[in-house]
């Protein structure tokens, strides 16, 4: 792990684990270093607190974590985010419809059969291209991957299918919300290089951990 004050220059932090602020730590890149931003920030709709029983139990794990995380990125977030990529891909993209007006849309189909949760996600981003549709099982219930670490954790074939479909090998990834390290995970598994922020060390220390591993299924 690297801590953000720790950096002197830009290129350290490819393919590191890096704590710290985002925006500090994208202040760092030159302009359209970044081939492909793809994250999942957090929406600001404190879903941790409010969600289901096993939420709730993560909540109450990495609280001090979560309650730093769930704060909606504000508009100097986003020009920064463009400023430093080519392409953007965004999940929950709806939440951001003020930065996002034309972008191609994605749904992630949760397959989630007769949840209560949403039937699934919308997705975008801004290359140009047609509406698809990803179709697998969301963290939990319906999908026998690993305990879920991050409230919004999304499964590692769907950052991988986004990155085999909307970048190539050797391509710079940046994910300025790692969570719990996802996207690293597939840019990892896929030959991508990868530059990511999390402000929370714990969430460092679970993305150290899945970077060790070989990959995961």
């Amino acid at each position: 792990m690297k801590h953000l004050k720790e950096i002197k220059d830009w290129k350290e932090m490819i393919n590191e684990v890096v704590c710290g602020d985002c925006l500090e730590g994208m202040k760092l890149i030159p302009d359209k270093s970044i081939d492909l931003v793809l994250t999942d920030p957090p929406y600001g709709i404190s879903w941790h607190k409010t969600g289901f029983k096993n939420q709730k139990m993560l909540y109450e794990k990495y609280k001090k974590a979560l309650d730093e995380w769930d704060k909606k990125p504000t508009k100097e977030y986003w020009e920064e985010i463009r400023r430093i990529s080519k392409e953007q891909f965004i999940c929950g993209i709806n939440y951001f419809n003020e930065y996002f007006k034309n972008f191609t849309p994605i749904v992630w189909d949760k397959k989630n059969g007769d949840s209560m949760m949403a039937d699934g996600e919308l997705l975008g981003t801004t290359i140009k291209g047609k509406l698809r549709i990803f179709r697998h099982a969301y963290i939990g219930r319906y999908n026998p991957e690993p305990v879920r670490q991050h409230p919004t954790q999304k499964p590692v074939e769907l950052m991988r299918w986004i990155l085999e479909n909307y970048s190539k090998e050797g391509d710079l990834i940046c994910d300025p919300f790692m969570g719990s390290w996802t996207t690293a995970r597939a840019c990892k598994d896929l030959g991508r290089d990868f530059i990511g922020f999390e402000i929370s060390e714990e969430y460092c220390k679970i993305g150290e951990e899945r970077l060790k591993q070989e990959v995961m299924f």
